[in-house]
């Protein structure tokens, strides 16, 4: 064989070996951000599951604060509709919008001395206290995810082809009012 036929398929070997190794990784780095989107849902779901038992408790304590209450369950159910978990943007939307009624209901709460001390409403405040932080944690890796994908994406010589193979840039879970989420809801006793 002549010497341009052997560097013509040793470029050919090396390109297939460099797109197959690139492709395989875009598969698992993607599906990790999968992962990690899921564990977002999960958490938001959970805290969504603990918001009603909440309103139960202040409600028993704070009858005449009705649009609150409503206001907070309609944000709670924003949550967790397929719209706002289509996208981190629709989820981060949402978010913003029951981190500003959950301080409403908190302000309620701080209200009424009785409701303060009440163990159930102390344990639900936990288990949202430590929801929040879980939150936080899986939107982080969520988002170290997204970033370690989209470089991969963006970097030479993968830009050239990945997009032929399917792989895009992630979204990142950024909420628009970050003022409303920077501290998980905090109740002063």
């Amino acid at each position: 064989m002549d010497m341009t036929l052997w560097v013509i398929v040793g470029l050919a070997v090396i390109g297939f070996l460099i797109v197959w190794a690139t492709y395989n990784s875009l598969v698992r780095l993607n599906e990790r951000v999968n992962e990690a989107w899921s564990d977002i849902t999960v958490q938001l779901k959970r805290r969504a599951d603990l918001i009603p038992n909440l309103i139960e408790t202040v409600k028993g304590y704070a009858t005449h604060e009705k649009q609150v209450f409503e206001n907070v369950t309609a944000a709670r159910a924003a949550t967790v509709s397929g719209a706002a978990l289509s996208s981190p943007k629709a989820a981060a939307k949402a978010e913003g919008d029951l981190q500003a009624t959950m301080k409403s209901l908190f302000a309620v709460a701080e209200a009424y001395p009785t409701l303060q001390a009440n163990q159930n409403f102390l344990a639900l405040q936990s288990e949202l206290t430590s929801t929040e932080d879980k939150v936080m944690a899986a939107r982080r890796f969520y988002n170290a995810g997204v970033q370690e994908l989209n470089i991969k994406i963006k970097q030479f010589p993968n830009t050239l082809f990945v997009r032929g193979l399917g792989f895009k840039e992630r979204e990142f879970f950024e909420v628009a009012d970050i003022a409303a989420i920077q501290e998980p809801p905090q109740v002063k006793f």
